[in-house]
């Protein structure tokens, strides 16, 4: 970018210090900079004369802040600050959110379709492997297939890169004689094994604890070790292929300010044979030399409970997919699956975004979720599990009273407890005209309040958040 725009150009993100981010707000505020490639947060500099917006691959769901507050979408906020200067915003990305294509269909944003890969190189090969045998027989970290084609990859000097979406050794350990499963004693959560640490791991509060050598349930030591992280993945490589360069990008591999730089740049100087990652291996790499790009657990993806499942896994698998053969002959992608005729899956092998968008808009309609409706969620948060029920149970009949059936639950959600804190659930489904929006925001803090005002929920965290992902 530097060799097109000189020296204009600045980068902005939460690994600044305090010095070099108002070394850079002031620059940004004197118009010293011309071109700001910047995290979510950049958009909060103080630009003077704002002229374009481009928001790369806009369906990522880590462009909404989650905690703590303001819990806002950078994407819409950023079209809403674009409109405040009368710039322009340019969404890109190669599988669109429904929301944002919905919006394209009914000319709300203009439309442009680009219909082949760069340099006019096809759209790689998807094969689908059946597992089912092999978790049978609880093998099913890397295929034989996958194996294969790793080697024949290799031997013609391309790189590989496989995605697991776990971190660490083993999700999960289970007793093989009783079945005890260790859990968080602060959140409701399985232990996950980290061989680095040789400890278990939450990955919600951030606690550690001793691996167990006996089970506190029946006393006898006969573990199993269930599922398989990007750790395992790394481990079992170094075995297979002792001739390949292997190297992990997640978030216990990645520490420090300039070590997913290095990586990063390692692997496009053909230093790495073999990347193996989570979500950080999908979004918008572009290396010129990757063969195969192989995706371990593609059931995994696909058994979230959220209205978004199908999205997001046909955007994951989709999106790091698009990673094999971009330079180049045509790449080829390995997708491991016990359920191999899950309709995604087939989608996927299709590259078919427009078959996807069709099915899944019909079952969103049907349904009432956006991009057809609002969504804004309640989350409840106390130390006492009755008091929160009893709370959650109270706010929604309330709730009922302004807006009907478009009140679903309180419900436990999938995590029932966290950091000591146990969790209900409410969600709102509301229309989207303007006039609906303003009148929750209303009647919801009024509910709310009349809630707190009582003695015995006065003390329950109430979180609101507006357009959940």
């Amino acid at each position: 970018m530097q060799i097109h725009f000189g020296g204009h150009v600045a980068i902005y993100h939460s690994k600044f210090n305090d010095q070099e981010r108002v070394e850079l707000w002031n620059k940004v505020k004197n118009n010293e900079v011309n071109v700001l490639l910047g995290a979510r947060s950049a958009l909060f500099l103080p630009f003077q004369n704002l002229g374009l917006i481009v928001i790369d691959e806009e369906h990522d769901a880590s462009y909404k802040q989650q905690d703590p507050a303001p819990r806002y979408n950078a994407r819409d906020a950023a079209i809403y600050y674009a409109s405040l200067f009368g710039a322009k915003v340019l969404l890109g990305s190669g599988t669109p959110s429904l929301e944002s294509y919905q919006n394209a269909l009914q000319n709300k944003y203009g439309l442009v379709t680009l219909t082949e890969r760069f340099g006019g190189i096809k759209m790689p090969l998807i094969e689908v492997v059946n597992t089912r045998q092999a978790a049978l027989q609880g093998k099913v970290t890397i295929s034989e297939s996958l194996k294969e084609m790793i080697l024949q990859t290799i031997e013609k000097k391309k790189q590989v890169i496989l995605f697991q979406n776990r971190r660490g050794y083993n999700p999960y350990l289970i007793c093989g004689t009783c079945g005890f499963i260790p859990q968080c004693n602060h959140c409701d959560v399985s232990l996950t094994l980290h061989k680095y640490s040789n400890k278990l791991h939450c990955h919600y509060c951030g606690s550690t604890y001793p691996k167990l050598v006996t089970c506190v349930a029946c006393g006898t030591n006969k573990w199993v070790e269930k599922n398989f992280g990007t750790e395992k993945i790394e481990e079992e490589l170094e075995t297979d292929f002792p001739q390949c360069r292997i190297a992990r990008m997640d978030v216990d591999s990645i520490r420090g300010k300039t070590a997913h730089d290095t990586l990063i740049q390692q692997f496009e100087q053909k230093r790495i044979d073999i990347l193996v990652g989570t979500q950080m291996v999908v979004k918008g790499l572009d290396f010129e030399s990757v063969g195969l790009v192989g995706i371990l657990d593609a059931d995994g993806l696909l058994s979230f409970a959220d209205f978004r499942v199908n999205e997001r896994a046909f955007q994951l698998m989709e999106q790091v997919s698009g990673r094999a053969g971009r330079k180049g002959e045509q790449g080829k992608v390995i997708i491991q699956a016990i359920n191999v005729k899950h309709p995604i899956i087939e989608l996927v092998k299709q590259h078919d975004f427009l078959k996807f968008f069709k099915l899944e808009i019909d079952s969103r309609k049907t349904f009432f979720y956006p991009p057809f409706s609002r969504l804004i969620l309640l989350t409840l948060k106390h130390k006492q599990i009755e008091t929160v029920e009893k709370g959650s149970t109270h706010l929604a009949n309330s709730l009922r009273i302004d807006f009907k059936d478009g009140v679903v639950g309180p419900a436990k959600p999938v995590i029932g407890r966290l950091r000591n804190q146990y969790i209900m659930e409410i969600m709102l489904k509301l229309p989207k005209d303007i006039k609906s929006v303003n009148h929750a925001k209303t009647a919801i803090s009024h509910h709310i309040n009349l809630l707190l005002a009582e003695k015995q929920f006065k003390s329950i965290l109430v979180i609101v958040n507006v357009d959940p992902v």
